[in-house]
């Protein structure tokens, strides 16, 4: 079993104070009548952004007095011209604060600074983004790390994998580096492939790995960067008619948990996510600032779960 790199893992255990330090916080204070929330995430076709963005609304309703919570909600498509300018509404609407899934991690810190200096708090969530009040995501390079672990693992520590990467933003990235520095550690692993982009959707996974299959066609591993992309690696692969490679992920999409029980899957198991906690204690945090209170933290790291088909039945996933 490999080691993970710890200089990565400064503030996991910030999840359980948090969770504590905030448990009664709406029972000592007055709670507000209503609360509106500004959420601009990536890509609202990805089910993770849906289940992230319904975590955020439910968190608020717990917070306020009866149902009067307002979410707008968008997606930036990674544009940073469209994500700036949902930020902008934002603003200009009056939310009470904003999460953010920022498309470039130092696209948006004038416009937040903006928003801060008006009294609206900016949280980041699933991704880093630069002047933000507080970070809650995915432990990212130790889901990376766990996933290509479990390959590893797998292939009995010897073959050929391929990387099929993502938008260039922290969380994919982190995830990249995690599962290189697990691979790195079995000198009978060859990384033959990390830089091909799929867009972290299920058509640029197709089409992605319709195009390594053809270039590499002795693979033996593939990490994917996200569930949907995936999902469509998969696809690839039957219509290749290949079934001698296997599939790790991070996310713990519904879909992709449905076709890990399929007996033709190529999918060997995904390192979940929480995306609806991930919302909640941003919402918390978010609600503390508006409060007038100090942050524990102000980066938030979730670790992720493996699950497999062994596991599966006991798993917690979204």
């Amino acid at each position: 079993m490999s080691r993970l790199n710890t200089k990565h893992c400064p503030f996991v255990l910030s999840v359980l104070l948090l969770s504590i330090a905030s448990s009664g916080l709406a029972e000592t204070m007055d709670r507000p009548a209503n609360l509106r929330l500004g959420i601009s995430v990536s890509d609202l076709g990805n089910p993770y952004f849906a289940a992230l963005a319904q975590g955020a609304k439910r968190q608020a309703q717990a917070l306020v007095e009866s149902d009067q919570v307002e979410t707008l909600l968008y997606s930036s498509a990674y544009d940073v011209e469209r994500q700036t300018q949902q930020i902008e509404s934002f603003i200009e609407q009056s939310v009470d604060m904003i999460l953010l899934s920022a498309a470039v991690f130092d696209a948006f810190e004038g416009v937040i600074d903006r928003a801060k200096s008006l009294g609206i708090p900016v949280l980041a969530v699933d991704v880093k983004a630069l002047g933000a009040d507080a970070t809650v995501t995915t432990h990212n390079y130790q889901a990376g790390h766990l996933a290509c672990d479990q390959l590893a693992q797998h292939l009995n520590f010897q073959g050929e994998v391929v990387i099929l990467n993502g938008p260039p933003v922290s969380s994919i990235i982190e995830r990249v580096e995690g599962c290189q520095q697990a691979l790195a550690q079995y000198p009978a692993i060859r990384l033959i492939s990390s830089d091909l982009n799929t867009g972290g959707s299920r058509e640029g996974g197709l089409e992605t790995m319709t195009h390594v299959l053809t270039r590499y066609p002795d693979i033996q591993g593939v990490f994917s960067i996200n569930d949907p992309a995936a999902l469509g690696a998969e696809m690839a692969g039957q219509q290749a008619g290949k079934n001698d490679f296997v599939i790790a992920s991070v996310d713990g999409a519904p879909s992709f948990i449905s076709r890990l029980q399929a007996d033709d899957s190529l999918l060997l198991g995904t390192a979940t996510q929480s995306p609806a906690k991930m919302a909640e204690l941003a919402v918390q945090m978010g609600y503390n600032l508006l409060q007038g209170k100090t942050l524990n933290s102000r980066e938030v790291l979730i670790p992720a779960r493996w699950v497999n088909a062994a596991n599966i039945d006991a798993a917690e996933t979204w």
